[in-house]
């Protein structure tokens, strides 16, 4: 027999079991590791922030939340674990950073939900509930689909998350033709993507093809020659797709690369992980149309504004998560009989919240993501 997973939506969550009167001895306590001192405070004090708004909304009593500093230290982070455990606190939202993760698995008794998209070599008892690289290759592979494309090349930096993005292909459903590393050093760069691109083959290609023109006798051949002087190159590019694994600046400079060896995002699509909206992007008006997996904007919008209406400040994007955790976190303890253990997060489940679909299963949790794409100065929604 088939398994019916309901997919409950946190407007549905509020309404109705907002509104039920839950009996129990004591209230469900959940902690909270964000950073509240030093560089990182202003991302911590939106975090709570963003989570008032949550617990406002669910408006059930039976749920206290604990904040404690973790001032973006792996010391105090453990710590402030050990307080919230001497407090009866089962389970935690956060750390945010996955370098505070490194003492956790002592706690054996404790479940984490941390906001970081990493899992690689993360404890056993540190769920990760950021959007991970797998869930946005797993739209991507959608896109894919709809799109026919058949030859999609991926561009990997060298640096930092290189590992992750290597796991999340391999887990995911996403189409490759070829994977290329690249160091974001700008000296290199346009080095490196010239040669995946066969620049210098297609460029010698125009340079023949004209040289050849000239010693010829064909019909027509000075308009021939005159229309090919106006191109870059001449030849076929072996891919129909890239995805660019990157972001910000180094996004940038991708693109800028791509377009120098005469890859235009008209003929070949460009795709990118999520950008969170970045507004520069818009400006970026030679590398569009660019496409990229996120969370709900209209949804985004909204939070963004309902935060500013209380706060008369904007919120830290790693808030509108925190948001969706705590009703996450309420519908599994309702789920699981007001019980807080292991069980809440192995079982399959869904969970539409603001972002989108939280899939549950084995520890692990996944989103289910919208596709956008950045053309004509605004964020198009594809599906």
């Amino acid at each position: 027999m088939k398994k019916i997973i309901k997919i409950i939506s946190l407007l549905f969550l509020l309404l109705v079991l907002g509104n039920q009167e839950i009996l129990a001895e004591e209230k469900i306590k959940i902690g909270l590791l964000v950073p509240l001192s030093g560089s990182n405070s202003d991302i911590g004090h939106s975090i709570i922030k963003s989570i008032r708004l949550a617990i406002n909304k669910i408006d059930n009593t039976i749920l206290e939340i604990i904040p404690k500093d973790t001032a973006s230290n792996p010391e105090v982070t453990l710590n402030s674990a050990k307080e919230l455990r001497e407090l009866g606190v089962k389970i935690i939202i956060g750390p945010v950073f996955n370098k505070n993760l490194i003492f956790l698995d002592e706690f054996n008794d404790l479940i984490f939900l941390s906001l970081t998209n990493k899992i690689i070599d993360n404890p056993k008892n540190v769920i990760s509930a950021g959007i991970n690289a797998e869930s946005q290759f797993n739209i991507i592979a959608k896109f894919q689909k709809i799109k026919k494309l058949k030859k999609t090349i991926i561009l990997i930096p060298e640096e930092n998350y290189k590992d992750e993005i290597k796991k999340a292909i391999k887990n995911s459903k996403i189409k490759k033709t070829q994977i290329y590393y690249y160091k974001s050093d700008p000296t290199k760069l346009t080095k490196q993507i010239e040669k995946i691109t066969k620049y210098s083959t297609r460029k010698q290609n125009l340079e023949d093809e004209i040289a050849r023109l000239e010693n010829s006798d064909v019909n027509n051949k000075e308009k021939k020659i005159e229309k090919l002087l106006k191109r870059d190159t001449l030849g076929n590019i072996n891919f129909d797709s890239v995805i660019i694994t990157d972001f910000e600046e180094s996004l940038k400079s991708i693109t800028t690369s791509l377009l120098y060896t005469d890859v235009s995002p008209k003929n070949i699509h460009f795709i990118t992980l999520n950008q969170w909206f970045d507004q520069s992007l818009l400006n970026e008006t030679s590398s569009q149309p660019i496409y990229f997996p996120s969370i709900n904007k209209d949804n985004y919008d909204s939070f963004i504004k309902t935060y500013y209406k209380n706060y008369n400040e904007y919120p830290n994007q790693l808030s509108f998560l925190s948001y969706d955790l705590i009703g996450l976190v309420y519908y599994l303890i309702i789920q699981n009989n007001l019980k807080v253990d292991e069980k809440m997060f192995i079982k399959k489940n869904m969970f539409k919240g603001k972002i989108g679909i939280f899939e549950i299963k084995n520890n692990k949790i996944n989103h289910i993501l919208n596709f956008y794409k950045v053309e004509d100065n605004e964020f198009k929604k594809i599906f």
